[in-house]
């Protein structure tokens, strides 16, 4: 079961559902505009919608199988290949593309189908915006090109609150980078910048289609429209920009928690190298007075003093605190 939006001329906007292929090829035949929502739809919906809109299999292989952005024409329709992501996404896998549904829009004269295997905020969004706004003209007025480029703009909302989850997130790792520099923390580093390698990988087709759309010349997008892609186009620029922008954040996130970790290693390495150097002149004095040769006339004569041991010690004791003072004066303790 499929969902129709019906602009007509007189305004108005009608919804319903089609089952069958001769409802599909009267709405395809109608002077009215009509919109056909396949979108958690299946392999056999596809099919069907392609017989009876003359879609092309290339066109139906490339919605069915999915892929990076794309616009390609042909003479009764344009096909329009875009992917949905969600807000919130995190992933620690660096060949995962952030790619969501794939949607296709086939938009011909006065017709739009968009299909998709799952569903689809974007398209829900619109559709139900659209249905809701009875009367209203520019439904019909300003074609199927304008209601593709609705659902477009809305895909790229959704890109918008991505990028600010990621930015979010980038604010919670400078904090804990200061604070807190735990392996956890590199970890999310390393998800962040797998994050904006594939959505950089999803939005440079995005922007290369939407431009054929606004600069492009594709007959089924008129004239009046193209402003409106344009200014989609200037969106996905701004997105791609901010996406280079935080690469270079994440990249100078992980600098700092590696500068951190090795000034941290440092603290450790001068806190050992002062207690050795404590203990080597108390090991060579402690060695000094272990070689006890019975009976030699070079013996220390120390060894048979009755306060020989605790001289000594207090010796070591002096030369301890010496070195102590001295380390503590330079700042190393």
């Amino acid at each position: 079961m499929m969902d129709v939006v019906v602009g007509r001329r007189d305004g108005t906007v009608r919804t319903t559902t089609v089952e069958r292929s001769a409802d599909l090829t009267t709405l395809r035949d109608s002077s009215d505009l009509t919109w056909i929502d396949a979108t958690d739809g299946t392999a056999s919906d596809l099919h069907q919608l392609a017989d009876a809109f003359d879609i092309h299999s290339l066109s139906v292989d490339d919605v069915a199988v999915g892929g990076r952005t794309k616009v390609e024409e042909f003479d009764d329709y344009t096909l329009v290949r875009v992917n949905s992501i969600e807000s919130g996404v995190a992933t620690s896998d660096p060949t995962d593309d952030l790619r969501g549904t794939t949607l296709g829009l086939f938009f011909g004269s006065n017709w739009l189908v968009t299909y998709a295997a799952d569903p689809v905020d974007a398209v829900e969004t619109v559709r139900t915006s659209v249905a809701r706004d009875h009367g209203h003209a520019s439904v019909h007025e300003r074609g199927v090109d304008f209601l593709a480029y609705r659902i477009v703009t809305e895909l790229v909302e959704e890109y918008f609150d991505v990028i600010d989850d990621i930015e979010r997130r980038l604010e919670r790792i400078e904090a804990a980078v200061i604070d807190d520099p735990s392996e956890a923390t590199l970890h999310e580093i390393n998800d962040v910048r797998y994050d904006l390698l594939a959505f950089r990988r999803l939005l440079w087709p995005t922007r290369e289609a939407i431009a054929i759309l606004a600069l492009g010349d594709v007959g089924h997008v008129h004239e009046k429209t193209r402003k409106y892609y344009r200014d989609a186009y200037e969106e996905i620029v701004e997105l791609v920009e901010l996406t280079e922008t935080y690469r270079d954040l994440a990249t100078g996130s992980r600098d700092v928690y590696l500068n951190t970790l090795a000034m941290s290693t440092n603290e450790v390495m001068k806190k050992l190298t002062v207690v050795a150097t404590i203990v080597l002149p108390l090991t060579f004095v402690v060695g000094v007075y272990g070689m006890n040769f019975d009976g030699s006339p070079y013996n220390m004569p120390e060894l048979g003093w009755t306060f020989g041991y605790p001289a000594t010690m207090l010796g070591m004791a002096a030369v301890a605190a010496l070195l102590l003072g001295y380390f503590w004066r330079e700042g190393w303790l």
